[in-house]
């Protein structure tokens, strides 16, 4: 999955080469540190936002009385005191303006309407354009439809009183525009900052996404390799134990049958040892120089079948159709499955069973077959289902990689069977592959 760089206000960092520039950078930090102190003390700004108002808008009009004065013929020059009770109306109740949007832009309008409805001006009714946008901003839409018709009515009172100034066409296309810009700019910032919620909100998904898929494919790894593991150790310690029991059997009988049996078990240690490493080389990841050697294939399985019969059963093993030709997953899925049903005959049916191993394509399509003729008789050994411990499961999970099936249960005849039916025409997108 590729990775998009953001650069500051959630924009890609190559789109444009104005938000690589140094100052733009460094603005951005900035913005992003006054917004993580306003998420923690949100009426540090709202405070600021008054008090800058006070001094841009108030204050003038307190120190420059002789500026009104020449304006006394149009709007009435109005006394300190009522003057300040109007700024105070007009400017707090904007330290309301996020908590409580359309409550402040009520309180702004209605002291606005009452100001200009004694045909007073003062810069602080810029006031009541600030409100405006806060209440696009953080208000509901219903809140911003029921604002606009009490802002018609404001603007046509603050039309009709300076048409003594202007024309009234003039006056009205001016205070429009405002309204307008006020009211633009708070919908561009709100619908801004809808979208790099989306987006967060989506990269938090994807980041979810991508952890559930990694604890999906680690569980499908320890699944995989646990299933190695049960394959290879299972195998091999059964037949290290029918070895030495019967190595031991025979040692005070026929010296030379005991020290080929303790030959036999050394070589399969060997073995086991070999596939042990080669599976856990695959899987360090820091290493210099793995010792890797190929899975084993059905090439394989003539050598598996002699080390049974070295264990005690007789085991024939035939073959149909071109087997060694297979993909190299097929063939390590046919080996698998080979040598768990030999292993549970050699558990379950003892070292004097006798075992017929069958592989063959048919109607593209890989037919396995293992029997045993169960336990001789007066052996200490009962036929169990093969299922009773992890195998059968194991192999019924190699074989759903390929659209397979297995089944297992007691031949007509006594003995145990295990067929397996792999589809060789199934896609190979999450199947295993030989290292």
């Amino acid at each position: 999955m590729s990775t998009i760089r953001m650069g500051p206000a959630g924009r890609p960092a190559d789109s444009d080469p104005l938000w690589r520039h140094p100052l733009v950078v460094r603005f951005s930090r900035i913005g992003q540190r006054l917004r993580q102190v306003d998420v923690k003390r949100p009426w540090v700004l709202d405070t600021f936002v008054v008090a800058g108002a006070f001094l841009v808008l108030c204050l003038p009009d307190l120190i420059h009385q002789g500026d009104r004065r020449r304006l006394a013929d149009v709007f009435p020059v109005l006394p300190t005191g009522v003057m300040l009770a109007l700024q105070a109306g007009l400017i707090l109740p904007l330290i309301l303006r996020r908590r409580a949007p359309f409550a402040a832009f009520v309180a702004i309008a209605a002291v606005f309407c009452l100001q200009w409805s004694q045909s007073a001006f003062l810069r602080a009714d810029a006031a009541i354009l600030v409100a405006l946008y806060s209440l696009t901003l953080h208000g509901r839409l219903r809140q911003l439809l029921w604002a606009c018709g009490i802002m018609v009515g404001a603007i046509a009172l603050v039309a009709v009183q300076v048409s003594a100034v202007t024309s009234l066409p003039e006056a009205l296309f001016f205070l429009i525009c405002a309204v307008t810009a006020a009211v633009a700019m708070g919908l561009v910032v709100r619908i801004r900052r809808s979208q790099l919620a989306g987006l967060r909100e989506r990269a938090a998904q994807l980041e979810i996404e991508r952890d559930q898929r990694s604890m999906l494919a680690a569980a499908a790894e320890r699944t995989r390799v646990a299933r190695e593991m049960h394959d290879i150790v299972g195998h091999n310690l059964s037949v290290m134990i029918t070895l030495a029991d019967g190595g031991a059997y025979a040692a005070g009988v026929t010296p030379d049958r005991g020290a080929e049996a303790l030959r036999l078990i050394g070589e399969t240690g060997r073995e086991a040892m070999g596939e042990l490493r080669r599976m856990l080389g695959a899987l360090r990841e820091h290493t210099d120089a793995p010792q890797l050697s190929p899975q084993p294939g059905i090439a394989d399985i003539d050598a598996l079948c002699g080390r049974i019969r070295a264990a005690g059963p007789q085991v024939v093993y035939r073959t149909a159709g071109r087997v060694d030709t297979l993909d190299r997953g097929v063939q390590l899925a046919a080996y698998r499955i080979v040598q768990e049903a030999l292993t549970n005959s050699l558990k379950h049916a003892g070292a004097e069973t006798e075992a017929l191993v069958s592989l063959g394509i048919a109607d593209h399509r890989l037919r396995i077959r293992v029997q045993d003729s169960g336990p001789s008789i007066g052996a200490d050994h009962s036929v169990e289902p093969a299922g009773d411990g992890h195998g059968l499961i194991g192999m019924t999970e190699r074989a759903a990689l390929y659209g397979g099936t297995v089944s297992a249960g007691p031949g007509a005849g006594g003995g145990w069977i295990v067929q397996t039916e792999l589809d060789l025409t199934a896609p190979r997108n999450n199947l295993e592959t030989a290292s």
